[in-house]
């Protein structure tokens, strides 16, 4: 990765040029109540749900996610921009950029804000066509929503690279 000092937003397109080869992009939706977590593969194709952060206080949330950060080798963070229906930006995507500002100097990685509209609706019909109970599911859905927002962008990824080789 270029060494910028702190956190960039950049552009999707911008990220294979910012991480190095076998670094992983991490998802993350950011809640009031939790943040959940999804990882990449190395080969930036497939996005896993990996874990929920409870929410406490902004300090030891950012210390939890630098912690999985630096264990699971991420080179880029896909933060889940809650843009309204209309793509406005409201209350909750106000919080996903003001946290994403506050993170900027504490964890020193490019930032993708990716539109999020209907990912925790998504993960929540994968969810009930698995048959898992409303308690399982409350369990699980804020991970299973950040591997949404990253499959989008992995797949976003996956476009660029096929037009250019097209291109080429």
């Amino acid at each position: 990765m270029a060494e910028t000092g702190k956190s960039a937003v950049i552009a999707i397109e911008q990220v294979p040029a910012l991480i190095a080869r076998g670094q992983r992009l991490m998802g993350i939706d950011l809640g009031t109540k939790t943040i959940g977590l999804a990882i990449s593969d190395v080969e930036w194709r497939i996005a896993t749900p990996l874990s929920v952060i409870a929410r406490r206080k902004f300090t030891p949330d950012v210390a939890a996610l630098a912690e999985v950060v630096r264990r699971q080798g991420i080179g880029c963070l896909v933060f889940g921009l809650p843009l309204n229906m209309d793509g406005s930006v409201g209350p909750r995507a106000q919080a996903t950029q003001a946290f994403v500002r506050n993170l900027a100097p504490l964890l020193p990685l490019p930032v993708v804000m990716w539109d999020e509209r209907l990912s925790t609706v998504a993960a929540e019909r994968t969810l009930l066509e698995a048959d898992l109970s409303r308690a399982k599911r409350a369990a699980v859905i804020d991970r299973g929503a950040a591997a949404f927002i990253l499959q989008g962008a992995l797949d976003r990824l996956r476009f660029i690279a096929d037009t250019a080789r097209m291109d080429n």
